[in-house]
């Protein structure tokens, strides 16, 4: 290890100590592609720990300059829970930049994971199928995209292995591979009926289509039939087809019989015969004959919702069937007798996409991907989730399969993301102490002091609200439960004495929690009629209230001592209300509200009526909204999904200067401060990235933050720290 290091070039010499990286510099200044093959042997804790923070966001700043990477390094070791490794990474000096600009004080790591070992993001689109062969004596991975393209890469080093293959003319929706005449081939099917052969070795298709079906491939396996290396294709028409790889022409008839598309196809050995074994949108699974061209036996009925994944197994010697669907469930089927077996494995929340199977451990294993952006690993035998889910997909999970790599066994996976990953399996040794919370998106994020010690108040898709410690980032209690729904929107008050925490949820409540005790306050606020998706809170006639608004459309004012509405909604909006503020104009409380409809308006919260017209210029929907004072005058910041930040005027409604653009993305969250004596605003993009800008000037100032995950919330505490919700996850930063 000492010497592969040393040997990389000048500059690295300090990097390891006693067989361990030792120096975060090493980390921050040395080109990526040479730190990523060296992280591939470590084996000490230190080194383990190293190459997962290294690991956990490389697919942005592997392409960053180092000041990105420094910031990017500094979250992830926070992330899984080394603070000290954090501000050592932040104290890097690094050439051509300033010293950082924010230090990490913590960040929970429910999404961080020892077993990631690469990201692979040349797709530009979604990666709909993966599969992996072995070429000249390397094992690589063949990936599909809805960018039309097929890519190799290098499963060793972590490489893309020549340029993409191209010629399908759509989606490229499923991948097999196979070795034909001593050669390793590809099989892609795409949407538009089409399927195509590849020469892994040169990198060529093969002359011979596999034409014939009349709608999309979405599904191919191969398998050898009677020694003849052949390929098996699902339709939308509800057939499959079964074609010899060596002369490019089918074999026998359709296999008919599902009653809906077949969008899953695996083959494997029942009594010594080739099977293929196909789900179908018509809820079944079915398993025929490859040398006959019959099924076998009766389908196998069960799975209430389509189903998308297939693959198989061999448990205690028998041949199984593990498939997957929009249920949510995974089965496991006896494929000699046509029984399930045990009861279905739960635990994913959203459609399953993807089922492969191995062999961990001398365990039969599953390795199953979801819509809900998680991996997870089940035991075959015993029917139980083997470890925590494989986190770090920012979309839909839409493709696995399995290889081994130097002697371990490893998963590979394809997201709606554009991303590419592979995952150990093994289960290893923990890496670090990561900070968990929440299971689903942060939604919000808002502060408050309870005990004179300051606190974060987080809502999220889990539909739980979660309390920490500023200082210390650890979680004050036990989780808020109460809310059907995901949580989307949090703002926080003092009621009685007490400090209390206002959510809004997409069950269509607004509820109230006394932060001291973690208790709700009274029965849950109801009459919207439609998800709660912003909530604000003021004083108005020395009354606190909550302003909250609504994909109802309406903006609802309630009283929080009683738990009673005051006055009517307020209506104006034509479309859903996805953002609240609340200040003061002319001595009037006054609510903020940003919708759906592309407007912002102003609502006078003593009479109930709007004030002026609308504000308009945003071009997409407005989804975050913060009030300020520049130079004496009140001003509202907007965000939206037209990628801008607009500043009003809230005495004339009149836009202040040019919009802010930078971002990338829609405008998730916004929140103003004051930084060096200046009034500021704090935008966060699903681009990933916070900016800050000076509101006086219009213009960026502090670099650019990057974070591995959409940023969904914002906020700023009274001591100046910066909250960030990404992903499901939340840091606490603040200014050097």
């Amino acid at each position: 290890m000492s010497d592969d290091l040393q040997s990389i070039g000048p500059g690295c010499e300090c990097a390891v100590v006693g067989g361990r990286l030792a120096d975060p510099g090493w980390l921050v200044n040395t080109d990526p592609i040479q730190v990523l093959e060296v992280l591939g042997g470590v084996v000490g804790r230190e080194e383990v720990l190293a190459a997962a923070v290294y690991r956990a966001s490389a697919r942005l700043h592997g392409n960053a300059d180092a000041g990105v990477r420094r910031q990017l390094l500094a979250l992830d070791a926070a992330r899984y829970g080394d603070r000290g490794l954090a501000a050592r990474i932040t104290a890097v000096p690094v050439e051509g930049e300033p010293a950082a600009w924010w230090r990490v004080d913590w960040a929970t790591g429910g999404m961080v994971t020892r077993q990631l070992r690469h990201t692979f993001t040349a797709h530009t689109n979604a990666v709909c199928a993966v599969a992996t062969v072995v070429v000249d004596g390397r094992p690589v991975i063949v990936s599909g995209s809805r960018d039309k393209t097929v890519r190799v890469w290098d499963l060793a080093t972590g490489q893309q292995v020549g340029e993409p293959l191209t010629g399908h003319t759509s989606n490229v929706c499923a991948v097999a591979t196979a070795v034909v005449d001593d050669r390793p081939i590809a099989v892609t099917g795409s949407w538009y009926g089409t399927a195509r052969v590849w020469d892994l070795a040169t990198s060529r298709p093969v002359d011979e289509l596999l034409t014939g079906h009349t709608n999309g491939v979405y599904a191919v396996a191969t398998a050898v039939v009677d020694d003849r290396p052949v390929a098996v294709t699902d339709s939308r028409h509800g057939t499959v087809g079964v074609w010899d790889l060596a002369t490019g022409r089918s074999v026998g008839e359709p296999l008919a019989g599902h009653t809906g598309s077949v969008l899953a196809v695996a083959t494997g050995m029942v009594d010594g015969r080739p099977v293929a074994v196909t789900g179908s949108v018509d809820e079944t699974v079915r398993v025929w004959d490859l040398t006959t061209g019959q099924p076998i036996g009766e389908p196998l009925t069960g799975h209430t919702g389509a189903v998308c994944a297939v693959a198989t197994a061999v448990v205690d010697d028998r041949p199984v069937a593990v498939t997957g669907s929009v249920d949510e469930t995974v089965r496991v089927w006896d494929l000699t007798t046509g029984q399930q077996v045990g009861e279905p494995l739960t635990g994913h929340t959203g459609a399953m996409c993807a089922v492969a199977t191995a062999v961990v451990d001398d365990r039969p294993v599953a390795v199953t991907g979801s819509v809900d952006e998680t991996v997870r690993v089940w035991d075959l035998a015993t029917g139980q989730q083997v470890g925590e889910p494989l986190t770090g997909h920012t979309s839909g999970v839409s493709a696995v399969t399995v290889a081994v790599v130097d002697g371990r066994p490893v998963a590979v996976t394809g997201s709606r993301d554009r991303t590419v990953r592979v995952w150990g399996l093994a289960t290893g040794q923990q890496v670090g102490e990561p900070l968990t919370g929440h299971t689903g998106w942060a939604w919000a994020v808002a502060t408050a002091v309870v005990d004179d010690r300051p606190v974060a108040v987080t809502g999220s898709w889990d539909g739980t609200v979660r309390v920490w410690g500023l200082a210390t980032g650890r979680p004050a209690g036990e989780p808020l439960t109460g809310h059907t729904g995901w949580v989307w929107a949090v703002a926080t008050t003092v009621v009685g004495g007490r400090p209390v925490a206002v959510s809004g949820s997409v069950d269509e409540t607004v509820r109230v929690w006394d932060l001291a005790t973690g208790r709700q306050v009274g029965e849950p606020l109801t009459g919207h009629t439609g998800g709660v998706s912003a909530v604000a809170v003021a004083v108005v006639d020395g009354r606190p209230v909550a302003v909250t608004g609504s994909r109802d459309r309406t903006v609802r004012v309630w009283d929080l001592a009683t738990g009673q509405p005051i006055g009517e909604p307020l209506s104006g909006h034509t479309r859903g209300v996805a953002a609240v503020a609340t200040t003061v104009l002319d001595d009037r409380p006054v609510a903020v509200t940003g919708s759906v409809d592309e407007t912002v308006r102003v609502w006078d919260l003593a009479t109930g009526r709007q004030v002026g017209e609308p504000l308009t210029g945003h071009t997409g929907a407005v989804c975050a909204v913060a009030v300020a004072v520049v130079g004496g005058r009140p001003v509202a910041v907007s965000g939206s999904v037209d990628e801008t930040v607009r500043v009003w005027d809230l005495a004339t409604g009149q836009q202040v200067g040019e919009p802010l653009i930078g971002h990338t993305g829609r405008v998730s969250a916004v929140a103003t401060t004051v930084l060096d004596d200046r009034p500021v605003a704090v935008t966060g993009s699903v681009d990933e990235t916070v900016r800050v800008w000076d509101l006086t000037t219009g213009q960026q100032i502090t670099p650019l933050l990057f974070f591995p995950e959409p940023v969904l919330a914002v906020a700023v505490a009274p001591g100046g720290e910066l909250l960030v919700g990404f992903g499901w996850e939340l840091a606490c930063m603040s200014p050097r």
